[in-house]
């Protein structure tokens, strides 16, 4: 008989227990600890233990949850083009969406399913995510030049940030004001913003696109600085 991942002749393993999780997940993210690292981090990662618990117990693919946060961010271009109130039901797609963004990476961790795969196809979700929120931005009357230049900010950050992993960068090093999670809290401030006074809907939009350029490019910064240092100490090391 062949025994799915998590189970234990033919019985299903319990879902492991936040420490559990707090451990696993550091070491997939280059040692670092949620314990003696950023308090939100942390505070963030046993939220997120809590929430994708039920999933991992239910087994459900992080595939499918990955699809439903790309599909739920979705939600807020139409919201967003309809103008008026309906903003606001976009500030509530791009909280779930954010949250099923965080959720499918725990429960595969929760259940023994991190594979390359999934970290290729999280990534291109993520980038989806992104573009979803700038569209939604202009469909709201952002700035073009602003929305423009902001993808390219935060998309310089994050190719950034891979590139640095290609070249040896095995750490997050910096937990930057641009990741995504910012990014999100700023898009979906925006959002509500343009749902709750209408009249300055372009303005409250063009502020946030500008906000969104803003962490981006501090971010980038940040990154380049501490991949910079990172990488220059490995050149020495192999001297």
């Amino acid at each position: 008989m062949t025994l799915r991942p998590g189970t234990m002749g033919g019985v299903r393993s319990p879902v492991p227990n936040r420490e559990t999780y707090l451990a696993r997940w550091a070491q997939l993210h280059g040692g670092y600890d949620p314990a003696s690292g950023l308090w939100l981090v942390r505070a963030w990662l046993v939220l997120i233990h809590r929430l994708a618990s039920p999933f991992a117990a239910l087994r459900v693919p992080p595939s499918a949850i990955t699809a439903a946060g790309v599909a739920l961010t979705a939600l807020a271009v139409p919201a967003a083009a309809a103008g008026g109130r309906w903003p606001l039901l976009g500030v509530a797609a791009l909280a779930l969406g954010g949250l099923a963004d965080s959720v499918d990476g725990a429960v595969a961790v929760l259940t023994d399913r991190v594979s390359a795969w999934g970290y290729v196809l999280d990534s291109v979700a993520d980038r989806c995510g992104d573009a979803l929120c700038l569209l939604a931005l202009w469909c709201l009357g952002a700035s073009a030049g602003l929305v423009v230049s902001a993808g390219v900010a935060l998309g310089l950050l994050e190719y950034t940030r891979a590139r640095a992993g290609c070249a040896g960068f095995a750490e997050i090093g910096v937990v930057t004001v641009g990741e995504r999670p910012t990014r999100l809290i700023v898009a979906g401030f925006g959002l509500a913003g343009a749902g709750v006074v209408p009249g300055w809907a372009g303005g409250v939009v063009s502020a946030t696109a500008a906000a969104t350029l803003a962490v981006a490019a501090i971010g980038l910064g940040q990154l380049m600085v501490t991949v910079r240092a990172a990488l220059a100490g490995s050149d020495r090391s192999a001297d």
